[in-house]
């Protein structure tokens, strides 16, 4: 088995793969203690550095982009330096950028983290600030978003949906792609965290377990539980098939000719940080079943670089090489 998912590797590469969803700036501000301040009883940090990291929907883009795929992104970015940052960040991954279309009304979706540290102390998280949009895409902005999918989606040979709940995929664009990947005979994939079962029709599912629980009146899923939510949503969505992550248990694979399959983490011991791994997930899957593998077999492969990222820290990459290594290192 494991030399039988190498063999799939080389065959991501170049594989066209269309992520359509809510482009994220994860923006790390570091700093050094420096005292406390005489204003409030709080810190005063030196500013070191400031780094732009792609998030949301953007990591996704930034796995794909780094296991080989031919990666189109499309979502929407404000006129303001983070979405400038994170635009150059991706088209030196060889991202095409295209399809970031730029609304001078709403900012970037970003999260900048405070970090903070001194010589003997460790790293850590001082604050986080959010910035996005509340508001529905204004109809001139959606239209363009539509235009550019309906203009390339028919020469991919996979499509993505990451919705992060920040209105990028309206109803809309989701029927649109939908229908479009529908009648190309193009593999299509959601993945939601609020907003999963509008996605009727599309082919593939990728939920972790609390939002499929939630999704489904559930508060949280056991063993029969989680058979029950996988088969009911496998049904109502008319889909191909539905990923349930578990974290430290693996992930479980439905499928619409009945089969379930278990596939446990490739090894526990290393987990270091789980932060977008289901956006690794996702794209591994999708590339994988576009080189030809079978459900099964991309799934697999997507436990396998889901285990490479969650030995790094914050949101990370899994490249060829590493999913290689770790394939071959396996002992099942």
């Amino acid at each position: 088995m494991s030399q039988h998912l190498v063999n799939y590797i080389d065959k991501l590469q170049n594989q066209k793969i269309m992520i359509i969803g809510d482009m994220v700036a994860d923006v790390y501000l570091e700093g050094k203690i420096s005292r406390i301040s005489r204003e409030a009883p709080v810190l005063i940090l030196e500013h070191s550095c400031e780094t732009v990291v792609p998030g949301g929907a953007a990591n996704a883009v930034h796995n794909a982009a780094t296991l080989g795929g031919q990666v189109y992104a499309v979502g929407v970015i404000g006129d303001d330096n983070a979405g400038q940052q994170l635009t150059q960040v991706l088209t030196k991954k060889n991202v095409n950028t295209q399809g970031f279309i730029v609304d001078s009304s709403r900012p970037t979706i970003t999260k900048t983290r405070v970090m903070a540290g001194g010589q003997a102390t460790v790293r850590q998280q001082i604050v986080r600030i959010d910035r996005e949009s509340r508001q529905a895409l204004v109809t001139n902005i959606e239209n363009q978003l539509l235009s550019y999918v309906e203009e390339n989606i028919r020469n991919m040979d996979a499509v993505v949906m990451s919705d992060y709940g920040s209105f990028t995929v309206s109803s809309a664009v989701r029927e649109f792609v939908i229908e479009a990947c529908s009648k190309a005979g193009i593999p299509s994939m959601v993945d939601s965290r609020y907003n999963v079962m509008a996605y009727k029709g599309i082919k593939l599912v990728k939920q972790n377990e609390s939002e499929a629980a939630n999704a489904l009146g559930f508060r949280v899923l056991d063993q029969n539980s989680l058979i029950q939510v996988g088969q009911e949503m496998l049904e109502r969505l008319d889909s191909e098939a539905v990923l349930i992550t578990q974290g430290p248990e693996g992930m479980t694979l439905f499928e619409r000719c009945g089969s379930i399959s278990h596939i446990p983490v490739s090894n526990k011991s290393e987990v270091y940080d789980v932060t977008g791994a289901g956006d690794t997930v996702v794209v591994t899957m999708m590339l994988a079943l576009a080189a030809g593998a079978s459900y099964y077999d991309a799934a697999c492969l997507a436990n396998f670089a889901a285990g490479v990222v969650v030995r790094k820290p914050g949101t990370a990459t899994a490249s060829p090489v590493e999913l290689k290594r770790a394939i071959g290192e396996h002992q099942p």
